[in-house]
Parts: structure tokens; sequence; C-alpha cells
């Protein structure tokens, strides 16, 4: 997976815009603005409970188009949120991608190149429409110490995972072989055990599994910055609380395709297990003795986007709508993030908090999950 998706030359992000109509999927943040809209405010809300701390940075890993961000933003300036007190961080390993990015978010400093001062984590940066500080990182671990609000859409399910299967003599590994008689590629079962099948398997019932090894770093790296320079975190995409098997799949064109089959020319995924995401994210790695970081959900995004006021969203812009065609469009929007058929059941919310928010959050859930 990590080969087909992310290889410098042949990467499937690595050198296209794959989003869309007219590419192999589309995000939420795609279909309507509402999406970004409401993220935004909760974002705001629950900055805003923790005490409204400056300086501070809103991190995407993996920006898509930066759609979601560009939302977000648009939102944030309302609040009069922007300036040197704020930044944003991208964690992004496409090239093609952070130019794509680059233009949806700093339309007016996208055609001049801005000189990353030397030593610096960052590999790029600029100003955003609305002034505010926009770097590029290759890593978490590359990101300023502040405090962060963490937004992960759709990043986890294109990290790469191990298939693990249960045999006669115990667990072993899926893996990717060449078959010599006609070159195509094919599955086959490890002899004997392999890394992954040193992953938490002790009292797991399933004769079959998906382990993302990356995906339980990246979560520890999120927590750990959460619990040491404060912070917040938003998981989104589809997944399961650890009760799935074999979800592993290609997508190209909107269809389903066979991840063997001309690898590097369509997506590669897997549903998220988060149930292993939220035993990362409150078993940081160096910090065994602390007490753990606060985790709320999984809630179906249908769940989360009404509680925290999609339907009002709508009424909203239908008031001020005078184009059928624009209204047509914006209820079609809600059906598909709302509707249990549609996105509204398959994708899940996940938020992440430092243990020390516990007697505010007792008193003040976090919207939409409750």
């Amino acid at each position: 997976m990590r080969e087909v998706l992310t290889n410098p030359t042949a990467g499937y992000y690595m050198n296209r815009d794959v989003f869309g109509q007219t590419g192999d999927f589309i995000t939420s943040p795609e279909i309507s603005q509402m999406f970004g809209e409401l993220i935004a405010v909760w974002l705001i809300n629950e900055w805003t409970k923790c005490g409204r701390p400056t300086p501070f940075q809103i991190t995407e890993l993996g920006p898509g188009r930066g759609t979601l961000m560009a939302d977000i933003l648009r939102v944030f300036s309302k609040f009069k949120i922007a300036g040197s007190d704020f930044s944003v961080s991208l964690v992004e390993v496409s090239p093609y991608l952070g130019q794509v990015q680059e233009k949806q978010l700093c339309p007016s400093q996208a055609q001049e190149a801005t000189e990353v001062p030397q030593g610096s984590q960052h590999y790029k940066q600029s100003i955003s429409l609305y002034g505010s500080q926009v770097r590029w990182y290759n890593h978490i671990s590359e990101l300023p110490r502040t405090f962060t609000l963490f937004l992960a859409h759709e990043f986890f399910d294109a990290l790469p995972i191990h298939k693990l299967v249960k045999v006669d003599q115990g667990w072993r590994e899926v893996l990717i072989d060449l078959n010599r008689e006609d070159l195509t590629l094919r599955y086959v079962i490890s002899r004997d055990r392999t890394p992954a099948c040193l992953y938490r398997l002790d009292n797991e019932s399933r004769e079959e599994l998906e382990v993302s090894p990356q995906s339980l770093i990246i979560t520890q790296a999120m927590a750990a910055r959460i619990h040491q320079d404060g912070g917040i975190a938003l998981v989104i995409d589809y997944g399961h609380e650890g009760d799935k098997t074999d979800t592993f799949r290609g997508f190209k064109n909107h269809k389903l395709h066979d991840p063997l089959v001309d690898p590097g020319t369509a997506d590669l995924t897997a549903d998220v297990d988060f149930a292993a995401l939220k035993w990362a994210a409150t078993h940081p790695r160096g910090f065994e003795d602390w007490k753990a970081n606060l985790t709320y959900g999984t809630v179906d995004q249908k769940d989360f986007l009404t509680r925290v006021g999609i339907n009002l969203r709508l009424e909203q812009l239908l008031a001020s709508c005078r184009d059928e065609d624009v209204a047509r469009d914006l209820k079609s929007a809600h059906k598909m993030l709302t509707d249990p058929m549609e996105m509204g059941s398959k994708f899940k919310f996940l938020a992440l908090y430092p243990s020390v928010m516990e007697k505010i959050l007792e008193r003040y859930p976090p919207p939409g999950f409750v």
C-alpha cells in the first residue's frame, strides 16, 4: 500500500488530482461547504472550552485538495481568528497535492515562491487568503510545539495495513507475491510468523484481521503532543470498532477495483480500526505513567452533523438562495452527507482530548457526540 500510494515517481497520490467527479472518489468537503463550516464551528467551540490559548495551530493530516481547510479558514475569519496568533500546518507527502492546496488556500501567494528559512522543519510556506501563515510538513513529528487542533479526515484509511490470518500453526501474514507464470500479482500466506504477527493478538477472537502500525504510531504521536502541549483531535473516516476482518480494496473511477491489477492507477484503502486508534490514543509511547487522554466516539456522521446544526445551516442557505438549481444541489448534498444509506452511517467521528479537560467535559460534553 505504501509503495503503490506514495512512491515518489509512480505513487497514486503523488502526481495527480484523484478527488471529485473526475477522480476516483469524492470526499464530504467536496460535496458541500456545510461540512467544513460545521467542523470549523465545532473546533472553535472546543478551543474556547480550553480557554482560547494562543498562539495555536490547526493541523490537517492529508489535506487532499485543501477544500476542508479553506472552508474552516473562512469560518475562522468570521470569528476574527487569524494573524500572528494562529497558523496552519499541513502534513502532506504529495508535491502535486501540496501545489493544489497552496492554490486553494493562498491564491494571492501561489505564484510567488516564499523562501523557507534554512534549518526549518517545513518544506514550504505561504500566507493564506486571511493572513495566517500556512506551512507544509512531511511528518507529524516535524510540527511546531504549541497548542494544536488536529484534524484527520479520510487520512487513516489510506495508511498501509498488514493482513493477518489464523492457521493451525498460529498467526500468519498475507503477503503479495509474483506469479511467475503470467507475471500477475497474487496473495500468499507467510510460511512463518512475521513482525506484524507480534501485534496485540492475545485476546483476539477473529480468525483474520487488518492492522496498521503506522496508524497507531501517528495516533500515539498526536496523543503525546496533546498531552504535552495541549490540543484536541478530530478524526473522521469510514471504519469499525475492531470487529471487521477483510476490508482491503481498491477504487478507480468511483468503482471497486482489484488492488492487484495495475497498481498505482487506483486508490487502495481499508476501513479504519477505531478501537485500535483509541487504544493508541490512550497509550502514547514514553508516557506509560500518566493519566490517559480522553476519547469520545465513535458516532455516525449523520448524528454528529445533525447535532451540530446541519439542518439549521441548510435552512439558512436555502432562505438566501434565489437559484432553484443551487437550492436543489444544497438539498442533494445534505442528503448525501446525512442519509444512512449514503455517507450518514458509513463515516464515523472520533474526538481526543487531554485528561486535564475531564471536569470541563463532564459539565460541557463535546457537541456532536451526545
